[in-house]
């Protein structure tokens, strides 16, 4: 990938530099969209990860972001940053397909809460980046925009269903990108292309406008489901979750819990399990070696460092039983497709099945679950 030193400077710049750089007056809000415009210019025709461009609505915006900077005018955080957003995220006036021909040239008539909160903010969109249909596979491709590659080799996938949103931000063609994750649509592609992804706990962020749903069926994912940040640095992901999460009046289930700034603890007062992979997952040596590399250099650091002892799970049965559930959700509107349709039974006894995980891994963290558990501000106990 070719770049010029200045242009290398722009492009790969964390957001919290090129925010602070806009807001100094260093560079313009302008300036950067050009160079994010140009770089997709130069290398989207190979990766294919940005499907929907409107330069002429971003080049408006960012020089509007300027003269405003000019009356000393700030709109947020976000101030003359450009951004792609994963072509899951309803956006007025720009095309939201989730890849399903059905839904091919749909324009929503209003941001999701997430696209409204990142103009709020300040931020420009300069367009949509590419996913499987409906979200529905671990790699990038549909029938109306085709397949994305991965930036590091062509021949190999970003993942999915984040894949576009990954590769856009993994070869410097946006800044950042807010994914979506239900079964690791975040984490796989932030793996993948060597970011840092954000599956945030549920319901922190609002669903409202995720996915376009011109028919107006209920919403059938009620559970699982998040909206986080993708990044290339894990300051800006604490930046970008500041933005977007927090209740709304549309998605009732988010709750009004702040978003607080957690400071950052000494390691020599954190408390660290590892493992170095699920039990019958098996691990690269590579990958083995550079977890237990990390586990010495943190104990000698001064963190209390130890490996995990994982429960006896069925982790292949588990992973099959999430999908199970995941199914149930999904084909609650779809029963003409299914033989026999699920019973509100089966749903809560799936359920059932999963808080039974999650009460099992959570008794690897001392206390977990007990009144007389620090409080959040308290570090002695992290669990990583």
């Amino acid at each position: 990938m070719t770049t010029t030193p200045i242009m290398a400077d722009v492009i790969f710049s964390s957001v919290t530099r090129l925010a602070a750089a806009i807001r100094a007056g260093q560079i313009s809000a302008a300036e950067v969209l050009e160079a994010h415009l140009a770089q997709i210019a130069i290398h989207n025709p190979a990766l294919n990860a940005v499907t929907t461009i409107d330069a002429g609505k971003a080049q408006e915006r960012a020089r509007a972001a300027d003269v405003a900077l000019a009356r000393d005018e700030m709109w947020g955080p976000l101030h003359g940053v450009p951004f792609t957003l994963k072509d899951a995220h309803s956006t007025a006036g720009m095309p939201t397909t989730v890849g399903f021909p059905p839904l091919a040239g749909h324009v929503p008539a209003e941001d999701s809460t997430v696209t409204a909160r990142l103009k709020q903010a300040g931020g420009v969109l300069m367009g949509k980046t590419n996913v499987p249909t409906m979200l529905g596979d671990f790699q990038t491709d549909n029938p109306i925009f085709g397949r994305t590659n991965n930036p590091w080799n062509l021949e190999r996938t970003p993942g999915g269903s984040s894949g576009g949103a990954a590769a856009a931000l993994a070869s410097g063609m946006t800044p950042f990108e807010i994914g979506t994750d239900l079964a690791s649509s975040i984490r796989l592609p932030a793996h993948f292309c060597g970011l840092f992804g954000l599956k945030p706990t549920e319901r922190r962020v609002s669903l409202a406008g995720l996915i376009p749903n011109p028919h107006g069926i209920p919403r059938s994912v009620r559970g699982m489901s998040c909206i986080g940040p993708m990044a290339r640095t894990v300051e800006d992901l604490a930046l970008l979750f500041r933005v977007i999460a927090g209740p709304d009046i549309r998605d009732t289930e988010v709750q009004p819990v702040p978003v607080d700034i957690v400071p950052t603890p000494s390691l020599n007062r954190l408390r660290i399990a590892f493992a170095q992979t699920f039990p019958g997952f098996p691990v690269a040596a590579d990958v083995r070696d550079s977890i237990n590399e990390l586990a010495r250099q943190l104990d000698r650091s001064g963190a209390v460092v130890e490996e995990a002892k994982l429960p006896e799970l069925d982790f292949h049965q588990e992973l099959a039983g999430a999908d199970q559930l995941i199914g149930m959700m999904i084909g609650a509107f779809q029963q003409e497709q299914r033989e026999q349709p699920t019973t509100l039974q089966q749903y809560l006894e799936a359920l059932h099945r999963r808080d039974q995980v999650h009460y099992r891994l959570g008794a690897i963290f001392p206390g977990m679950g007990r009144a007389d558990l620090p409080s959040i501000h308290d570090h002695s106990i992290s669990p990583l």
